[in-house]
């Protein structure tokens, strides 16, 4: 297949490719720093900066978009929120008017999304069917989906990729938290009741590959492990994984008052199960974290 991936550079995209040029697809990345491309995700991936280049008489046969700015890393003033909204929506809504421009539409577009849809669901179980929350979080995953919507007005098969925590030992949040833990800093956030749901990047990888090609697949997709845990729980095992101990928390007057608005991603949780993929019947190579964390960390 000829795929378009936007946000390919990233800890995603990148095992995303390297899956994908393993079963011998033709992949283009569009990057801002397109020179960066062939290094991060493959010698023989094509690089497009702007969309702008994508002319309808380009054929793509699918499209995976997972670009977005970082959405923890810095204060939530209203310019980073433009940022934010811009970097999902505004190129989701651009991608589509490419796709619908094309002389020969993609049959199949998966874009992300994140299962801060939900909001803070405290303990409960939530599936695909779930409401939207109000927060700025939910907000823009809400706008984000709908963006991609309106791609199935040609067509176009469409799959949401309603993210978790992704586990890489390469980056992403595990990245950030390796060092404190190995030096013993390791520490449990507020209450450390907050419920996490995660997935091992290697099962991430597989859904996607899986929905690629499912022709049944449409519409929302919770992409995390059967068996999320509480971050008391995550602290715990991370810790032991790594054979250090983790005693102590991270009041959440200190979080609320260090991140602000930002501090309700840490503070609040979802129990997120993926009932659609394991309706596709995709079985989970690590649906447990500490078999998850011991494969990513030895």
């Amino acid at each position: 297949m000829r795929i378009l991936i936007t946000g390919g550079t990233g800890l995603i995209g990148r095992q995303l490719c390297k899956a994908l040029l393993h079963e011998g697809h033709e992949l283009t990345v569009l990057s801002r720093n397109p020179l960066s491309v062939p290094i991060k995700c493959g010698q023989a991936v094509k690089a497009m900066q702007s969309l702008s280049e994508w002319t309808p008489d380009q054929v793509f046969d699918a499209v995976i978009n997972l670009a977005g700015e970082p959405i923890i890393d810095l204060p939530w003033t209203e310019a980073r929120k433009k940022r934010l909204w811009d970097s999902r929506v505004s190129l989701t809504a651009e991608l589509v008017n490419r796709i619908e421009r094309a002389d020969q539409k993609p049959k199949v577009l998966l874009s992300g999304s994140a299962i801060g849809y939900y909001g803070d669901c405290g303990s409960t179980l939530v599936d695909e069917t779930a409401p939207p929350a109000s927060d700025f979080g939910a907000a823009l995953c809400a706008a984000w989906e709908k963006a991609g919507l309106k791609a199935a007005e040609s067509n176009v098969r469409v799959c949401f990729l309603r993210t978790g925590l992704v586990l890489d030992a390469a980056g992403g949040l595990l990245g950030k938290m390796l060092l404190p833990f190995k030096l013993g800093l390791g520490a449990s956030l507020g209450s450390g009741h907050q419920w996490m749901s995660w997935i091992h990047i290697d099962d991430y990888v597989a859904i996607v590959l899986r929905l690629l090609t499912e022709p049944g697949a449409i519409g929302i997709f919770n992409m995390t492990a059967p068996k999320p845990v509480t971050n008391k729980e995550f602290t715990d095992t991370l810790a032991k994984t790594l054979c250090r101990p983790a005693f102590l928390f991270a009041p959440s007057l200190a979080l609320k008052l260090g991140l602000g608005e930002r501090a309700y991603l840490l503070l609040g949780g979802q129990r997120v199960i993926p009932a659609k993929a394991q309706a596709l019947g995709y079985e989970f190579i690590y649906p447990e974290l500490d078999g998850a964390l011991k494969s990513l960390l030895g």
